[in-house]
């Protein structure tokens, strides 16, 4: 998830900056495809990253934070290796996504929105992703798991832990 794990904090420094200066003079107008790209640097938009691409675009930093936290593909948390996604919508929830997102919780150690210390796994408990007929689903990156039961979550969760 983005360039964080081959770029150092300097080199991540860097290119922000240059994809600042390119977009500069366009403004707010450039603001989706700045956060876009940092987000791409960095893996997520910290605060500090938020500030920076407000003073070079111009803006304030409460308009960028408020277009981060609005749109859900931007974090403001890191992501883990793998980013385990539960749906939460309506089909999922009554077939017992909550149940397998504390299941997932607690095979992991951590809560939803959180990272795992040593950056394997994140958690993402979030709206309908359109596979309602499997119901109650989960992602992990590309891979969708449906028609689960929490019991099943661990021998998912083993094969992502041993790779």
């Amino acid at each position: 998830m983005g360039a964080t794990k081959t770029m150092t904090h300097d080199e991540m420094v860097q290119a922000l900056d240059q994809v600042i200066q390119r977009y500069a003079a366009n403004g707010r107008n450039a603001l989706m495809q700045v956060l876009q790209e940092a987000q791409n640097i960095y893996g997520y938009l910290p605060l500090n990253v938020q500030r920076s691409i407000a003073l070079g675009l111009g803006v304030s930093v409460a308009e960028v934070y408020g277009v981060v936290s609005f749109y859900s593909f931007f974090s403001l948390t890191p992501k883990g290796d793998y980013v385990v996604s539960i749906c939460m919508g309506t089909a999922c929830y009554v077939k017992g996504s909550q149940a397998i997102l504390e299941k997932v919780e607690s095979e992991l150690g951590i809560k939803a929105g959180e990272c795992s210390k040593d950056g394997k796994f994140s958690i993402n408990a979030c709206r309908c992703i359109g596979a309602c007929g499997l119901a109650p689903v989960i992602t992990i990156n590309d891979d969708v798991y449906g028609r689960l039961s929490a019991d099943e979550i661990p021998s998912i969760l083993a094969k992502y832990k041993e790779a």
